[in-house]
């Protein structure tokens, strides 16, 4: 009698999302659900807020500590005194990023993933208790950030991930845990393109899919590619088209006899959430407080200070959120952002949108077409194409695929299981190290 397979565990940390999946025995992979205000959740939000509550009769402060939703409710119910990050997974491979200071204690991002885990494992309720010592953790193709440094990332989710308890932390490409996901569907021997458009990168896969006599499935990797931006970028086309000109980008100030312009810096935070919320507590802040005593548009500076100093980068992500979803189904809509005494409302058309990501397009075509070459395959030795992920719904974004391989080949689905659950059949593979890699001793 042959043994059921042992359980393992997929684990897709996501820039925006993070979701777990579990297979037991010969059962398929099933998410890790979480219940908040009687709603039953899977795509667990990735982000984290802290708060300081003051001790009482002397006792020292106690820092509070929350993640996913449950972060976003924390900062709602205080935003001027909470500590709110989000998309911190884009500075996983920043050799920049050394470390960042939150109420008064230093947190390196390996701190800052590990206690994001712990407490996604603490409101599992128990789904995640007895833990295999194997984890399957996705990675993008090409990381977030200018220069990526890959080694470093791995290196900084293998603390984390131990600070849990796995001993056995293995790696895959996201977009190949998307096409395991996919090949359930499969009736016949097929090449699938994966489309994978996260938060932060968008990564390409081409996998060679055939069964045996037996009916078992072998999958053959063909080629990778990925870029480092996604629908946060989007979101900063967004941003600095409608919002930052109310800020003050594009103005000057009054230095002695001279205008100068504004210095751009303080806009490109806007490009990255977790950078955002870091900026709030830069010296670049005392900086911005000044500007505005020199500013020849003061107004602006001061709803810039305005929305930094008031913590309204959940606010803005929220419109922003809002207006490319309603662009994804209608020609035109409304961007509307009120935080405090700021208002910017705006209609803007799709093909306007369109031509604000024309350049983060680009690269995406680019890529897929790089995919293709290291198969040497061309769109015809495609048989599928699976798109995942919330950019996907973008309709510039579909129309690349729609042009290059026609609406018969595409499919798309599982847009925040489809990486958690493929990682988690990957893990049953008897070549692992086929599928897998490890972070760098």
């Amino acid at each position: 009698m042959t043994a059921a397979p042992a359980p393992t565990i997929g684990v897709d940390f996501g820039t925006t999302n993070t979701v777990i999946s579990l297979t037991h025995g010969d059962d398929g992979a099933r998410l890790v659900r979480f219940t908040l205000d009687h709603r039953e959740l899977f795509a667990f939000r990735s982000a984290l807020s802290f708060h300081s509550l003051q001790g009482q009769g002397g006792a020292p402060d106690e820092r509070v500590i929350e993640a996913g939703p449950w972060a976003i409710e924390a900062y709602l119910e205080d935003p001027l005194e909470t500590r709110f990050i989000q998309s911190f997974k884009t500075f996983a491979a920043s050799q920049a990023f050394t470390e960042t200071r939150i109420l008064n204690k230093r947190y390196q991002f390996e701190d800052l993933l590990a206690a994001f885990l712990l407490r996604l494992k603490d409101h599992a309720a128990g789904q995640l208790d007895d833990l295999p010592p194997r984890v399957i953790v996705g990675r993008p193709v090409t990381f977030a950030g200018g220069a990526p440094n890959e080694a470093l990332a791995l290196t900084r989710y293998e603390e984390a991930f131990r600070r849990l308890g796995f001993s056995d932390i293995r790696y895959a490409y996201e977009p190949v845990g998307a096409a395991f996901f996919f090949a359930r569907q499969l009736k016949r021997d097929a090449t699938v393109l994966v489309a994978d458009f996260g938060g932060g990168t968008s990564d390409f896969s081409l996998v060679r899919f055939e069964r045996d006599t037996d009916g078992t499935l072998r999958s053959t990797p063909l080629s990778r590619s990925g870029v480092g931006l996604a629908g946060d970028a989007f979101d900063y086309r967004i941003i600095d088209q409608l919002v930052s000109p109310e800020l003050g980008k594009g103005s000057d100030y009054r230095s002695f006899s001279n205008n100068l312009p504004i210095p751009q810096r303080y806009y490109a935070a806007f490009a990255r959430w977790d950078q955002l919320a870091l900026l709030r507590a830069s010296k670049d802040m005392r900086d911005i407080r000044a500007l505005e005593r020199t500013a020849l548009e003061p107004d602006k500076i001061a709803a810039l200070i305005e929305v930094l100093d008031g913590n309204h980068g959940y606010a803005l992500y929220r419109s922003v959120s809002s207006l490319k979803e309603a662009l994804s189904s209608q020609a035109e809509a409304r961007f509307h952002f009120e935080a405090g005494s700021v208002h910017i409302e705006k209609t803007v058309a799709r093909t306007e949108f369109e031509s604000w990501i024309a350049p983060e397009l680009s690269a995406i075509e680019n890529a897929v077409g790089e995919a293709l070459v290291q198969a040497g395959l061309t769109e015809t030795g495609v048989d599928r194409v699976f798109l995942t992920g919330g950019s996907s719904f973008v309709p510039a974004v579909r129309e690349i695929f729609l042009r290059r391989f026609g609406a018969e080949k595409i499919e798309s689905g599982g847009e925040f299981e489809s990486i958690a659950s493929g990682l988690a059949l990957i893990g049953r593979e008897k070549d692992l190290d086929l599928w897998t890699m490890r972070a760098p001793r």
